[in-house]
């Protein structure tokens, strides 16, 4: 199982949000490639990046803060955010990124996804976010008329590398990742599948880890890692 470290990007800034609201963030540092570089040191394999301003305003914006953080670790990062094309995707691929997520452009164009896994094989990864089960776009302020399970459905045989399935209700509120609702979607698919949102505790990494049967193999963790409510240490041995 991997713990995917999230680092939020906001006007250049490593944040958090409460449920998704932009105006309810919480700035942890004014240097996203230091806080990424600390995330590596700590024994972490991989990095979830996600461009906030860029999901909202439909193509990336925290460009600077991206290629820094590329530049400043050896691990690989996955990075959303706004990336709705695939001259988007090939130019951060290009840039060094290793995996793109597709979120918002995965509900309104599914054939984006498919054209993209089948030029780059093993780097495309799509972002479903609910909330109740109904998939949320563009930066989760708009409702796409389709539920998780389906979307999941529509990429079973494209090639997608993972799923990552964002509970929208638990994001930045410490409840707990919502396991029952992502081992559902992960039985409904034979793509891995890595949970998000509501991490608190070792329990959380544990409970994470025992839904690895069903298909879900990673878990992103922000808040609690920032606010060390999850000693990354443990955390790694749990997941190892």
């Amino acid at each position: 199982m991997i713990i995917y470290p999230a680092i939020d990007l906001k006007e250049g800034k490593c944040v958090r949000l409460y449920k998704g609201d932009m105006t309810r963030d919480t700035v942890y540092n004014d240097n996203p490639a230091n806080q990424a570089a600390k995330w590596a040191s700590m024994g972490f394999s991989w990095l979830h990046v996600v461009d906030l301003d860029g999901a909202i305003q439909g193509s990336p914006v925290n460009h600077r803060a991206v290629r820094d953080i590329i530049k400043d670790v050896d691990i690989p990062v996955q990075l959303g955010g706004g990336i709705r094309n695939i001259k988007q995707i090939e130019h951060w691929l290009s840039e060094g990124v290793s995996r793109v997520i597709i979120g918002s452009a995965a509900a309104s164009d599914p054939d984006l996804v498919k054209k993209a896994c089948h030029e780059f094989p093993g780097q495309i990864v799509v972002g479903i976010d609910a909330i109740e089960g109904m998939v949320m776009v563009n930066g989760w302020v708009d409702k796409a008329d389709i539920q998780a399970n389906e979307l999941a459905h529509m990429f079973e045989d494209a090639g997608v590398a993972a799923i990552i399935y964002t509970d929208i209700d638990r994001d930045g509120t410490g409840k707990g990742v919502n396991t029952v609702s992502t081992i559902a979607l992960a039985q409904e698919t034979s793509i891995p599948v890595i949970a998000s949102g509501g991490a608190h505790s070792l329990d959380d990494i544990r409970n994470v880890k025992a839904a690895e049967e069903y298909g879900v193999n990673g878990v992103i963790v922000g808040k609690a890692l920032y606010e060390e409510t999850i000693d990354p240490i443990e955390a790694l041995k749990i997941a190892a």
